[in-house]
Formats: C-alpha cells, sequence, structure tokens
C-alpha cells in the first residue's frame, strides 16, 4: 500500500520517502505525491530521485510508477519527489470547476446521466446524455458557479471508508461528492470559469471547462 499524501496535502510538492518495490521499469514508494490517474483527472508529471516519471498506475491501494529503463532503484533506496507544481494546480482548479458545473447540471437537469469526464492540464470535460442542445442552459451555469467561487467557501475534503480508501469533497450547504481526485481549499481559488459546450454525438453533450489562469499558486 501507498500513503497518499497527494490526498492529506495536495499543495506538497516535494517529498522524501523509500522505493519498497521494483518490477522492471516500474517502482512502487512507501507515500507518494505523485497522483496517478482516476476519476478522469490526468496523472501528475514529476521525478523521483531526478528519474522523470514516464507513467503511472493503481493496483489497488498501491501506485506503480514508470522510469526510465536506467533507474537503477532498489528496494530500500531513499528518494526525493518532486511534481510540476504549476500543472498540479491547474488540474486541480479545473478539476474543481468541474466538479462545480457538473453539480450544478445535474440540479438542473435530473434526468440527465452522467457519461463522464477529463481533467487535463488546459482544460476540462464533462459529458451528459440529454436530448437537446446544453448551450442554453451555460449561461445560468456559468453564473450559478461564478457565485460559488466569489463566496470563496472552503472546500473539505476526507474519507467516507478509509479502508476501502473512499474520498469526499463537501461544501456545506451545497453538496458533499464522492471523488478521489486532488481539490484547492476554497471555491475562490478556481477563478473565472468559462463553458462551452459542443455535440458529440446523438443525444450527448459535452461542456468544456476552462479557467482564468492563476495569479497566485496557493
Amino acid at each position: 500500500m501507498t500513503v497518499k499524501r497527494f490526498w492529506d496535502d495536495p499543495y506538497l510538492c516535494r517529498c522524501d520517502t523509500t522505493v519498497v518495490a521494483v518490477q522492471g521499469r516500474e517502482i512502487a514508494l512507501a507515500e507518494s505525491i505523485i497522483f496517478a490517474f482516476s476519476g478522469g483527472q490526468e496523472r501528475d508529471h514529476g521525478t523521483i530521485g531526478g528519474a522523470v516519471v514516464e507513467d503511472a498506475r493503481w493496483d489497488a491501494a498501491t501506485l506503480w510508477y514508470t522510469l526510465p529503463a536506467s533507474h537503477a532503484l532498489r528496494p530500500g533506496t531513499a528518494v526525493a519527489l518532486a511534481i510540476d507544481w504549476a500543472r498540479r494546480y491547474r488540474l486541480m482548479r479545473l478539476h474543481f470547476a468541474a466538479e462545480l458545473v457538473l453539480e450544478l447540471a445535474m440540479r438542473r437537469l435530473p434526468q440527465a446521466v452522467r457519461l463522464g469526464a477529463h481533467i487535463s492540464a488546459d482544460h476540462a470535460r464533462i459529458d451528459l446524455a440529454w436530448p437537446a442542445s446544453l448551450a442554453p442552459l451555460l449561461p445560468d451555469l456559468a453564473a450559478d458557479a461564478l457565485q460559488l467561487v466569489l463566496a470563496d467557501l472552503p472546500i473539505v475534503t476526507g474519507y467516507s471508508d478509509r479502508a476501502a480508501e473512499r474520498r469526499f469533497w463537501q461544501i456545506a450547504g451545497f453538496a458533499r461528492v464522492a471523488c478521489a481526485g486532488t481539490h484547492v481549499r476554497r471555491t475562490g481559488e478556481v477563478g473565472a470559469i468559462t463553458l462551452r459546450r459542443r455535440n458529440v454525438g446523438r443525444h450527448k453533450e459535452r461542456i468544456e471547462i476552462r479557467v482564468a489562469p492563476a495569479t497566485d499558486a496557493a
């Protein structure tokens, strides 16, 4: 099992840990700040012992990281971890922008079906099954999201089931949602949100989400 420090402190961008297992180019660590793709959120970019992380995956509660074949790490080796903080912070802001928009959209369209989401470092998207264009709804969604951003509300995260590593985020008086991504501390950090509608197939609607450049990465 990997201790996932990106959940305890998603603003932590450097730490020291120990290699616990090696399988060729893949290694596992005692603890990690490097997020692996999950729930639509792309993985972090970073280094382990100075070696660039080429990929990352979940295997139950353990995270495995792919390094260059020349890494030469062994179980018990002490290593320093570092992530691309600017990328992580963009992912965090876009992830929570998508969470807000999805929650607001489902309130206005309770019969819609969530099809999926993806959060990259430049934009996020959410896909819904809905028989009509969502374009007329976007101004209201953007306005509702802006109210939450301007309110600068605290975002609480935690475990709904620690043993199973089930996570949630919560804004008091607004919502509590299951999610295992990394999140900002307050809604105000999300910043200005821009929405765009795309049609991706019959009865399939996509909302693309962008946020303004960050003026202060925490």
